[in-house]
């Protein structure tokens, strides 16, 4: 099993940067993918961006996230800039061992607050 810990969430300001952190424990030579996902209030969870064998991004964050890995730390970054009130939701990671196929391994969530 992998577990998954996110930290970084917050509240800023329109045009703000925050960045995430999603530490990974357990069986950690298995994930072949870390990805992040979000879900605002009354809305379905969408995805964000992901780093596997290749690194993609929702087009609504493309240019303003940067997804990261540092696989000595067992850990992924996303770097949030220039962010929108339209980017405020609880953001979650997620892990995967398989190249694709849904995420087996979820983290408690991270909110994100961002005001006009």
């Amino acid at each position: 099993q992998v577990q998954l810990v996110e930290s970084g969430g917050g509240l800023v300001q329109a045009g703000g940067s925050l960045r995430l952190s999603c530490a990974a424990s357990g069986r950690t030579f298995s994930i072949y993918t870390l990805g992040w996902f979000r879900q605002a209030p009354g809305k379905e969870r969408e995805f964000v961006a992901a780093s596997g064998g290749s690194t993609t991004y929702a087009g609504s964050v493309k240019g303003r996230f940067t997804i990261s890995r540092d696989n000595a730390k067992n850990t992924v970054y996303l770097q949030m800039n220039s962010l929108k009130p339209e980017d405020t939701a609880v953001y979650y990671c997620a892990a995967r061992t398989v190249v694709t196929g849904p995420f087996g391994s979820w983290g408690q969530g991270t909110q994100v607050t961002v005001s006009s």
